[in-house]
This record gives C-alpha cells, sequence and structure tokens, in this order.
C-alpha cells in the first residue's frame, strides 16, 4: 500500500528502546507513512506518554493488533523468542515483508516460519550493495543483526574476505545501558550503573554464533576461535569494539583492504586518526581504526548500538528492500560533546 506515494509501515513492540527509535526515524522519512504502532502493555495510551520527547508529534496510539490495510514492511521490536510467536499468533497476509530485531531468526537452519524465509541482514556483509539487495528481495524479509555483531562483524569483514582470518581473535567490547533493553533488571538500574563498568557473559555471549556464521560465509573458510569479552558500561548508548589477531600484512595494506572493502557503503568510514563513541551517537555510522603492533592488526570499530546496531541498520534495510537509496531517512547529526 502506498500513501502518496509513500510505503505504509507498522511497528510491533513500539514501547521499547529499539522500537521508539524506529519511530523516530520513520516520522522523518521521506518515503514511508506510519500506519500502526503495536504494544500489548501500552495498548490505547499515545506514544509520547512512553516516548515523551515525541509529544506533539501526530502519531496512532499504541493498538493491540493491526489495521485491515496492505503494510510494505513491518518491523518487529519484540524482543527475543518472540518474534517467531508473534508470526504463529497473528494473520499477517496482508504484510508484504518483515524486518525482525530479534535473534529467532539470525541463524543458519533457523530462518523459516509461517512460510516465511529470512536472510541475515547486516548490508555491509556484500561488497556491492546491489548484490545484497538482491539476497533481500528473494529472501523478502529480513533477520536484522545484533548490536555487538554488527560492530564486531565490522570491525572484522575485510580480514575475513581477504582470507587473513587465521589465528585466534580476540574482541573486548562495552555496550551502553540500552543495550540490555527497556526493561528494568538488577544490572540496568541507575546506582548500580552509575560509575561503574562489569564483564557479563565472557566467552559465552549470545551473538558469537551470529558473528561466527557471518564471517564464516564471507571468508568461505571457516572461522578460528572468537575470544569475546563484553562489558556493561556507564553510559546510555554506544558501543566501542577493540579487536585483535595475528596478521601478516603490513598496516598500508590493512588500510588499503579496509577502505576498498567499504568503498561502496555509506555508512562505514575508515579513519586515519584514532576514533571514539560519540562521533557516531546518534547516527546510522560505524567508525573503525586499523593498526599494526608487530605481527598484530588491531581494529576499534565505534557505533550507537540502538542505531547501526538495531534500528539505523532496520531502515536501512527497508530501504534496499523497497528501492529506495539506502541512505534515505538516515541522515543523522552526531551528539559531538
Amino acid at each position: 500500500m502506498k500513501t502518496n506515494n509513500k510505503i505504509s509501515v507498522a511497528i510491533a513492540g513500539g514501547a521499547g528502546y529499539t522500537g521508539g527509535e524506529l519511530i523516530r526515524l520513520l516520522l522523518l522519512h521521506p518515503g514511508v507513512s506510519l500506519v500502526s504502532i503495536l504494544s500489548d502493555s501500552q495498548a490505547g495510551k499515545s506514544v509520547a506518554s512512553i516516548h515523551r520527547d515525541l509529544a506533539g508529534e501526530s502519531l496512532p496510539v499504541f493498538e493491540k493488533e493491526l489495521p485491515d490495510v496492505d503494510i510494505r514492511v513491518l518491523f518487529l521490536c519484540l524482543g527475543h523468542d518472540r518474534a517467531r510467536a508473534f508470526l504463529q499468533d497473528n494473520k499477517l497476509d496482508k504484510v508484504h515483508h518483515i524486518i525482525d530485531l530479534s535473534q529467532d531468526f539470525r541463524h543458519q537452519g533457523n530462518r523459516e516460519a509461517c512460510g516465511r524465509k529470512f536472510v541475515y541482514g547486516l548490508p555491509e556483509s556484500c561488497l556491492d550493495p546491489a548484490e545484497y539487495a538482491g539476497s533481500l528481495h528473494l529472501a523478502g524479509n529480513v533477520a536484522n543483526p545484533g548490536c555487538f555483531a554488527t560492530a564486531i562483524e565490522l570491525a572484522l569483514l575485510p580480514l575475513a574476505r581477504a582470507g587473513l582470518l587465521k589465528n585466534d581473535v580476540h574482541v573486548h567490547a562495552i555496550t551502553g545501558a540500552t543495550g540490555a533493553g527497556s526493561r528494568l533488571s538488577e544490572t540496568s538500574h541507575f546506582p548500580y550503573r552509575n560509575n561503574n563498568l562489569a564483564v557479563y557473559k565472557a566467552f559465552g555471549h549470545q551473538h558469537i554464533k551470529e558473528i561466527r556464521e557471518t564471517l564464516s560465509g564471507v571468508s568461505g573458510n571457516g572461522m578460528p576461535p572468537l575470544h569475546f569479552i563484553p562489558v556493561r558500561g556507564d553510559f546510555p548508548r554506544g558501543i566501542l569494539a577493540s579487536a585483535y589477531t595475528s596478521c601478516n600484512i603490513d598496516r598500508e595494506q590493512a588500510v588499503d583492504l579496509y577502505c576498498e572493502y567499504y568503498r561502496l557503503h555509506p555508512f562505514v568510514r575508515v579513519s586515519e586518526e584514532e576514533i571514539s563513541m560519540k562521533e557516531v551517537v546518534n547516527t546510522n555510522k560505524c567508525s573503525i581504526h586499523v593498526q599494526k603492533h608487530g605481527h598484530m592488526i588491531h581494529i576499534t570499530s565505534v557505533i550507537d548500538n540502538l542505531l547501526k546496531g538495531a534500528s539505523g541498520t532496520a531502515v536501512q534495510n527497508m530501504n534496499l528492500l523497497t528501492g529506495m537509496p539506502q541512505t534515505s531517512g538516515l541522515h543523522l547529526k552526531s551528539i559531538v560533546y
């Protein structure tokens, strides 16, 4: 369905952090009309009662069910293990495409449900955006990547494609409090997070499988052991990932490799200077910095966990899936200070 030459889109799970970010992005997107926002817990309430910065915007109230209209793209922001159930419990014959932001369809062998096929949705996993868009059209539905997975995959994809991931890969990455979602828990309360850092799920984070599958697929030669230490940060949003492995190319070759790999990808920048999170927070960008220290190559990548790590990439996928420029609605300003 098109409204004034705009495609109709809807969000299920609009009360959480990623749902709220999607609402903000889609409100300003020149090519879409946001026709429905679902939330079981907030049905009947105004969107601004939850996302208070949206007061005064023209938005539908939270609903329990989708309206009986054609919907070109439905975004699922339902949390893990709930997307598959949503497909089973709802009549979705008027929904053309689904972009799921949970982990329900990210893994190989687990990308079908209710007659729908999903493809893993990291746009930069292909050298050519047109080839990637073709894979989206073929499947019709998208499994959006995880936030840590996005930051780490973007740091390592050029090495994987060049067949240079041959030795153990070590990753330390720190994420903001919004990465834990909007539901309260002991480790997301202000007294715990403020002025505090903590390691969690060391060597066992759920995104490791996703990362290994993606990099193995790009390399075609499998993946060496990946040792991942995630850290909870005392800031709201952003991810800084620090990855290193033994590699026999020099720095100039490495930088050229990264620049060439990301040449056609508008949201990834390879920086000659050291980088920090504030350069990308509130944007759909990823900045990457490459260094060599003896035989070790060290890659730093920074993203906004709610945008490039979630809702921003979801909109980027929608753009590519529906034939719009992939940057549509994603010209965002970083906070800088």
